[in-house]
């Protein structure tokens, strides 16, 4: 509204001095007025050009006087030149530091873009190492459980190594006699082994206990003679040591039995030349193994004439002989582990008899005279040709 009023203003001042002017030049020309000696034509012109420049400075002048932006226009044109000059200046400098800042800004917004990625690296490096900081939990857990169990296992280990250094000390205990046991052998002192027979014998069944204590006294008077045959000395007053819960279950299992019984007194450990005679009994029922003439064993063997071939043929069968009749139910010697003897002359004839055949022959072996369980197995022999047969 300001401008409109302002215009209009304008428009009227101007119209009421182009009025006037016009009056003014009218009645100038009609009275032929004559302003500084000028012809009335030219005094007309001159008003016309007043009018226009009163019309003109009385609009500038409204309009300075009215806006302050006219009077600056008009006034204050180099100074607002120099203003404009300084604004475009400030304006540039605020361009380039506006073009700085948003470049700052987008190295600000790179920058913040790999925090973000970094941070969502970190969260997920934080998610790793809290599910390893689990696992580590579980682990540790399972370690402690563990731990528990190897102390418990420690506990266990020094239970069984206190047992097992009382069994060394009892194995070097046992190594120490063991050892005096060689020196023993080495020295000939060991006139019995451990297990080894020092007597034996049959008691019948249907005895009364009294008649079983006379043959088990009888049995082991016969060991002290054989003692005393094997060192070369007298010892017959020296009573044989059993032990006494052990001798009675003898008496009692012997006068229960309803077969005869073979009694072995065999030494209790290795009896040494002067000390006292220690001694266990060992039962065993009785009965006829082989009947005299019974066959044995019969093998089958290649003869080729060569000595050392017949005797290792011939020790072979005697082993096996051996085995059968220790399987049918003779007692082998415990220490030597055989059933029966066969003298140097009858095992040579029976080389000798063998290096006389080629090719297949038969070696039979059969028992000399009823033998019961006790034995000894006497053996009798036969050699004969596979195609004589």
């Amino acid at each position: 509204m300001y401008g409109i009023t302002l215009i209009l203003v304008l428009a009227v001042v101007g119209g009421v001095i182009a009025f006037i002017g016009d009056r003014l030049g009218t009645r100038i020309g009609k009275k032929k007025l004559s302003i500084f000696g000028l012809r009335p034509r030219h005094t007309a012109v001159v008003v016309t050009i007043f009018t226009g420049i009163c019309i003109t400075t009385v609009t500038f002048g409204i309009m300075a006087a009215v806006s302050e932006n006219v009077r600056t226009a008009l006034f204050g044109m180099e100074r607002l030149n120099d203003m404009i000059a300084d604004t475009r200046a400030a304006l540039d400098f605020t361009s380039s530091e506006l073009s700085r800042a948003q470049t700052a800004q987008e190295k600000a917004s790179a920058d913040l873009k790999k925090s973000e990625e970094e941070i969502s690296r970190l969260e997920g490096e934080q998610e790793d190492l809290r599910a390893e900081s689990d696992r580590l939990s579980a682990g540790n857990r399972a370690l402690m459980m563990e731990k528990e169990g190897l102390i418990s296992l420690n506990g266990r280990l020094s239970s069984e190594n206190a047992v097992l250094l009382a069994d060394i000390d009892a194995l070097g205990i046992r190594a120490n006699e063991l050892r005096d046991n060689i020196l023993n052998l080495r020295e000939g002192n060991i006139i019995y082994q451990a297990g080894e027979i020092i007597s034996s014998g049959t008691i019948p069944s249907g005895l009364s206990h009294d008649e079983i204590e006379r043959g088990l006294a009888g049995i082991a008077q016969l060991g002290t003679r054989n003692i005393s045959a094997r060192l070369g000395e007298n010892h017959t007053d020296q009573d044989i040591w059993i032990y006494g819960p052990e001798y009675d279950a003898a008496v009692y299992a012997i006068e229960k039995s309803s077969v005869d019984m073979i009694v072995r007194i065999v030494a209790a450990g290795n009896l040494v030349r002067g000390d006292e005679i220690r001694a266990s009994i060992e039962l065993y029922p009785n009965r006829v193994i082989y009947y005299d003439g019974e066959l044995i064993l019969a093998r089958v063997y290649r003869a080729d004439g060569v000595n050392d071939a017949a005797e290792q043929a011939v020790m072979t069968f005697l082993r096996e002989v051996n085995a059968a009749a220790s399987a049918k139910g003779i007692l082998p010697d415990p220490i030597r582990g055989t059933v029966g003897v066969i003298d140097g002359a009858e095992f040579y004839g029976l080389v000798q008899e063998l290096r006389a055949y080629t090719g297949a022959v038969i070696i039979s072996a059969y028992a000399d005279g009823d033998t019961d369980a006790m034995g000894p197995l006497r053996l009798k022999f036969k050699v004969e040709s596979e195609h004589g047969m």
